[in-house]
């Protein structure tokens, strides 16, 4: 992997898969930033742990991406990376959601591709290099109950994928996605055990992800290695969907 002097933001990128894709790409020679909202104390205590710079601010409001990234590029340069790892989850059965959980998930998860990948593109066309990865879910191509809007906002991620590939590949930008099935973070640790137990019993190979290992594919696709994969969704779930 050729990574002097590349430099990558990953959002959402303070805990969870976001931070493991932080690190990994750290690891392999990039120089990474990672944003945050209202992460506090976890913000701090990664960037003392890993000495990655954090930056705060929502990436559902286009005005606040344009000063955060700002803000970014300053401090490590332009970016050649970028992993749109962003996301919450509001989820509850379709005909009791209120708007508000629909608006708040179509908002951050789909949203803020646009909010922060059309501030950034503009500059990796002109220098003609570019890798974009999106953070998708299984949970896009097989459905889940009570998360209609999260599936419907991870699907919209997987298109987008697919469409921005196309416009960028003749510029020297790759645009794919991941979609992670389960995987041990704190967003599952809150599910309750009978239902973690159920999930397991889906998987083939019966167990969660360790985030290191969707961090491991964020640096694959952020490399040299997978030049020639665009518009692509990497599954990395275990067996629990099969394409």
């Amino acid at each position: 992997m050729t990574n002097q002097n590349r430099s990558a933001l990953v959002t959402g990128g303070v805990q969870g898969l976001g931070a493991a894709a932080a690190q990994a790409l750290a690891d392999a020679g990039v120089t990474v930033a990672a944003a945050h909202l209202g992460a506090g104390d976890r913000a701090k205590a990664f960037a003392d742990e890993t000495g990655i710079p954090v930056f705060e601010w929502d990436v559902s409001d286009y005005d606040a991406c344009t000063q955060g990234l700002k803000d970014v590029e300053e401090a490590i340069g332009p970016l050649d990376i970028l992993v749109n790892n962003a996301g919450v989850n509001r989820d509850v059965m379709f005909h009791k959601m209120g708007r508000e959980d629909w608006d708040a998930v179509i908002g951050v998860d789909l949203g803020a591709m646009f909010n922060v990948t059309r501030q950034v593109i503009g500059g990796m066309r002109d220098r003609g290099f570019g890798r974009i990865i999106n953070i998708s879910s299984v949970n896009a191509a097989r459905g889940q109950m009570g998360q209609t809007n999260y599936c419907a906002a991870k699907a919209g991620v997987e298109g987008f994928t697919r469409a921005l590939a196309r416009e960028s590949a003749a510029k020297g930008i790759t645009v794919n996605a991941i979609a992670p099935g389960y995987a041990d973070t704190a967003m599952v640790e809150a599910v309750p055990d009978d239902m973690i137990e159920s999930i397991l019993d889906m998987v083939p190979m019966s167990r969660l992800a360790d985030p290191d290992e969707i961090g491991r594919c964020v640096r694959f696709l952020a490399s040299d290695d997978s030049a020639f994969i665009t518009g692509a969704t990497l599954p990395v779930n275990g067996g629990l969907h099969m394409g």
